[in-house]
């Protein structure tokens, strides 16, 4: 029994290793992509999103081991609670990987459109705000630190105030006639990647929150519905034309 016990521990060591790893690479990317947007670098773009294939890959395998883990270990209570976080952190980081790749996707969309230098400003700290959320969330889950964890919803709120900020400057910088309605557009769904970021950053912290401490996020929604007793096991259906949907 403790040569299994060592050999759970071990596995689940190299497991929270290489998580590390795909967040750490995401968290060092993160400035890369926002340089990448202000200064039109198309090869810089290109090298970003080519190597998003091999966190796919990464990714994939680390959840299949999980998966190997679960099946073969069996692990109960905290060790069950590491387990389940893990895998969905995976999805957190490998989802965030592809935000970035949007973002210079989005740098070669608006190759060549300059841009003022108040959008510029916001841009370079929506990249520092959604660095810093990543930098907290792989803190707290190499350090187990609930109480730093749960600081990264307050942090998020900034980087949500900036999104908003953001969009306000741009429909300025639009209406002044700075910047197409495409470039705006474009600015618009760059604001969102950002933002998109910082709540996976957020979605990790609260894993990690759980796997200390035991401790669940509320879901609003689902607590709304069994509220109204409509656990009836069926899905209401609306219909597309319902005004009220």
């Amino acid at each position: 029994m403790d040569e299994l016990r060592k050999s759970f521990h071990h596995e689940l060591e190299e497991v929270r290793a290489e998580l590390v790893y795909l967040a750490a690479f995401v968290t060092e990317s993160i400035p890369r992509a926002t340089d990448i947007l202000l200064t039109g670098d198309l090869e810089g773009a290109d090298l970003i999103i080519g190597g998003d294939d091999e966190v796919d890959a990464r990714s994939l395998d680390l959840e299949d081991r999980c998966v190997q883990i679960l099946a073969l270990q069996a692990p109960v209570a905290g060790d069950l609670r590491q387990i389940i976080a893990a895998l969905k952190m995976i999805a957190e980081v490998e989802r965030s990987a592809d935000l970035v790749c949007n973002i210079c996707k989005a740098a070669r969309r608006i190759y060549g459109h300059a841009l003022d230098p108040n959008l510029r400003g916001i841009i370079t700290r929506m990249g520092e705000q959604a660095q810093q959320l990543y930098i907290a969330a792989i803190e707290s889950f190499v350090e187990n630190d609930a109480a730093k964890a749960a600081a990264i919803d307050d942090m998020d709120n900034y980087l949500d105030a900036l999104q908003k900020q953001f969009i306000q400057a741009i429909f300025e910088s639009h209406s002044a006639g700075h910047i197409d309605l495409q470039v705006a557009v474009q600015l618009a769904v760059v604001a969102r990647f950002y933002e998109r970021i910082g709540d996976h950053a957020v979605n990790i912290g609260e894993r990690v929150r759980f796997v200390v401490t035991g401790w669940l996020p509320e879901h609003k929604g689902a607590a709304r519905h069994r509220q109204r007793g409509d656990d009836t096991g069926e899905i209401a259906a609306v219909a597309p034309n319902d005004p009220s949907g």
